[in-house]
């Protein structure tokens, strides 16, 4: 009796879900194919200039790209030492040393 109702709860989950499925945004709003996206209420169309903006400092995203920058000069140094003595050194102090 249990494993019955088990399998018609799941039945009737599984039927009620379908339905939902079919009632999901059509995108009726689109502005063209795919750009389907909108703005909440009260959240303006365009973010600069308003509270929303988040105004980053250009200090703090050049800071990403120094230190990528300095991870590419690491790398460069590896290379240049497995290429030279055919061994794979990853500590940068170590290859100045020798």
């Amino acid at each position: 009796m249990r494993l019955t109702l088990a399998a018609a709860t799941l039945a009737l989950l599984a039927g009620a879900a379908a339905p939902a499925l079919a009632l999901a945004y059509d995108g009726t709003k689109c502005k063209a194919p795919g750009n389907c996206w909108e703005p909440k209420p009260g959240f303006p169309e365009k973010i600069a200039g308003t509270k929303y903006d988040p105004k980053h400092d250009p200090k703090e995203l050049n800071k990403q790209a120094a230190s990528i920058h300095a991870m590419e000069e690491r790398n460069k140094k590896r290379v240049e030492n497995f290429k030279k003595t055919g061994k794979w050194e990853y500590d940068v102090n170590k290859i100045a040393a020798q």
